[in-house]
């Protein structure tokens, strides 16, 4: 089976406690992340960016004590069925041309390119830009 490329907000929405009652459609988000975090705790293969890594980290260390952060960073790095891909000029130029085409999030269109090149076709995450995509398959638990 091919590795599942991983958004940030994946990750974001399973590892962030909420400060107030989570109304019925977010409590299933965050349910649906908590389960594909676990699958990749138990050795599910996945790919992301060290782009929407850095976005995992900023939003982390906005919401939690730094040293939880850093934790939580730390074991996703080490993961070793988590493979972080390298981002490059070209790839944001690709991405760019996409979010414009198709209004969507630069970042977005970046784990779109970033697929394509590596010959994925699902990803989890819970963000709607990515039903744009016609060609990839969008996994929410």
């Amino acid at each position: 089976m091919t590795a599942t490329f991983v958004d940030a907000n994946v990750f974001v929405y399973a590892f962030l406690k909420p400060k107030r009652k989570l109304q019925p459609h977010e409590q299933k988000i965050k349910e649906g992340a908590k389960k594909i975090v676990t699958r990749i705790n138990e050795g599910e293969e996945t790919v992301t960016s060290v782009v929407h890594f850095s976005e995992i980290c900023n939003i982390l260390e906005d919401n939690l004590p730094l040293k939880e952060a850093c934790t939580l960073e730390k074991g996703l790095l080490l993961l070793e069925n988590i493979a972080v891909k390298e981002v490059s000029e070209e790839h944001y130029l690709k991405a760019l041309a996409i979010s414009e085409d198709l209004q969507v999030g630069a970042n977005d269109a970046l784990a779109y390119v970033l697929m394509k090149d590596a010959g994925i076709n699902r990803i989890y995450s819970f963000d709607r830009d990515f039903n744009e995509f016609k060609d990839i398959q969008m996994l929410t638990e």
